[in-house]
């Protein structure tokens, strides 16, 4: 606009009207419905991967005018929504213009315990005999249930030693939704003395005495890291303030399945570990982040929590159960508190240490679900239920979730110095016609270590002398008939699929590793150049103990490469 010749007139621009704000527009229809689902809750910025779940759910993907209206609802950015629903696996989102997905989806385990029982094989098959315009066929990594490998989810339901056959059974009678296994309710476990050492805690205990008990008891960390368990009650509570408490239940180490095993038979073992330290720490709210690949472990416990605050063991709301997206990464403690506050997964630098500056920036005290398992025991049957069982010179009981060629796959509860032989033989011995050539000691993140390696307690700090570490003791079993070469490639293609993408290292190493492990002969020093990049400049573990499998493989298997 400028002035013309005549004194005080102003010339006016030839503009258009405007009637909404610039960028995408939210409709009346799609407003109203993200409204109807979102009745009675509140708008907390934090909830927003709990109202994304909620359209997922209710029309099988998230469309763009669905996001715009929830961004709209919550007076949030539709970048800052759409951000966030891209970051995670379980989210299907569709722009204008696209084709939604197929009513039904059906993911297939592809990580190594299921791979050795044919998962890419049944997936093809699968591919093969279902309509893709009414069934949609995807590969998926590890849902824990590697003891009945190959597995897949139809809809929300699993189904164990999967088979074509049992897979159009299923479809033709809809059974797609989750199907609770027979576990300890409320009544029973208190029936059995559940929640009196709560509530004489509660009453008149000392957190200090408690701590002490753990302590002498010899727990550690079972999520992987191995941290004395008792330690960080101390560094919480000398923080003043909010104090957290936040459940790491994102079991997604391909291998592990021992957390699922005990929550869907008594989860009120772990729900009591968990009161206890958040009565140790006075934390105001504790948080319990379950991963989406358990449904029937996170419809256990909203009913069991519903159930603790019907008997007034809990107020209503102190304890937020969180249902992840698909995202390995959010395993890791900083990434697991960035998904609580409804952000993507992504680590963060350390320091400060969550124990310090965690959920909404306060202090939190971070376990994992058999840690808790184990402080309700602890303080129940004594310091004695772990630390009177000695092997190998080592003190305390580990839970192992055994896959792979082994006769009966399960969770064996043994003592901490057992061997792989021990494993083995606990797990009904090798399969038929099998014989033992490698195993996995902790998950992908451990590497393989060959058969002659048998003799080493599998424990924590006995295997990183040799470059692995038991990690979640996630022990899988390799015979004469499988490839380390290409059980290597299945990890480091779980890692590329897997990596936040955050830092370079990982990021780009990960998919370099992948390209380079598919060659006819691996080009040895350049992968090692690799590894060393990768496992000195990552941000977090999953870039720093990627290299493992490469490294260990070209260590103990050569002859392959």
């Amino acid at each position: 606009m400028g002035r013309d010749e005549r004194k005080g007139v102003w010339k006016s621009g030839r503009g258009k009207g405007r009637v909404t704000p610039k960028g995408r527009q939210f409709t009346d229809e799609a407003l109203a419905d993200v409204q109807a689902l979102l009745d009675g809750r509140p708008r907390r910025r934090d909830l927003l991967i709990e109202f994304l779940h909620l359209i997922q759910d209710k029309y099988g993907h998230l469309s763009a005018a669905h996001l715009r209206a929830l961004a709209e609802v919550m007076r949030l950015s539709m970048a800052e929504v759409y951000e966030v629903a891209s970051f995670y696996a379980h989210f299907d989102i569709v722009k204008e213009g696209e084709v939604p997905p197929p009513a039904l989806t059906i993911r297939v385990c592809d990580s190594l315990s299921c791979e050795l029982a044919g998962a890419q094989e049944l997936k093809s098959a699968l591919e093969e005999g279902l309509d893709p315009a009414r069934v949609r066929v995807l590969r998926a990594p590890c849902m824990g249930r590697c003891d009945t490998a190959p597995v897949l989810e139809l809809g929300h339901n699993h189904i164990d030693h999967a088979t074509p056959a049992k897979v159009q059974a299923a479809i033709a009678a809809d059974a797609t939704h989750v199907v609770l296994p027979e576990y300890q309710p409320l009544a029973e476990y208190r029936a059995a003395g559940g929640y009196n050492v709560l509530a004489d805690l509660r009453k008149s205990g000392d957190w200090e005495a408690v701590q002490d008990k753990l302590l002498e008891s010899g727990l550690r960390g079972l999520g992987g890291a191995g941290f004395p368990s008792g330690k960080k009650w101390g560094f919480v509570r000398a923080n003043p303030g909010t104090r957290y408490l936040a459940v790491n239940g994102d079991e997604g180490e391909p291998g592990t399945f021992k957390d699922r095993y005990y929550l869907e038979r008594e989860p009120h073992t772990f729900l009591e570990g968990m009161l206890i330290a958040a009565w140790a720490v006075e934390a105001d709210t504790c948080f319990i982040y379950m991963r989406d690949e358990y449904p029937a472990v996170l419809e256990i416990l909203r009913r069991e929590i519903a159930a603790l605050e019907e008997a007034v063991i809990i107020e209503p709301g102190f304890v937020d159960l969180r249902r992840g997206a698909g995202a390995y990464i959010c395993g890791e403690e900083s990434a697991m508190i960035e998904s609580i506050e409804g952000k993507r997964g992504l680590p963060r630098h350390r320091p400060p240490y969550v124990a310090q500056v965690g959920i909404f920036d306060r202090p939190t005290l971070v376990h994992n679900v058999e840690t808790l398992h184990w402080v309700a025991r602890v303080c129940r049957e004594g310091p004695e239920c772990l630390n009177a069982h000695e092997k190998n010179e080592r003190i305390g009981l580990r839970s192992y979730s055994i896959s792979g060629r082994v006769a009966n796959p399960g969770v064996y509860l043994l003592h901490a110095g057992s061997t792989i032989t021990d494993a083995i033989e606990a797990a009904g011995g090798m399969a038929e016609g099998h014989r033992f050539k490698a195993y996995q000691p902790g998950g992908p993140s451990s590497g393989l270590l060959p058969a002659s390696m048998d003799d080493i307690p599998l424990d924590f700090d006995t295997l990183q002398p040799h470059g692995s570490f038991i990690g979640s003791a996630a022990v899988v079993v390799l015979s004469d008939q499988d490839s380390a070469r290409d059980a290597a490639l299945n990890m480091l293609r779980f890692f590329e699929d897997e990596s936040c993408g955050q830092c370079t290292p990982c990021r780009v190493g990960c998919e370099k590793a992948v390209k380079l492990m598919q060659a006819d002969h691996w080009n040895q020093p350049l992968l090692e150049e690799l590894c060393t990049a990768m496992a000195d400049a990552s941000i977090c573990g999953l870039g720093q103990a990627a290299p493992n499998p490469i490294r260990l493989t070209i260590k103990h298997f050569p002859e392959e490469l």
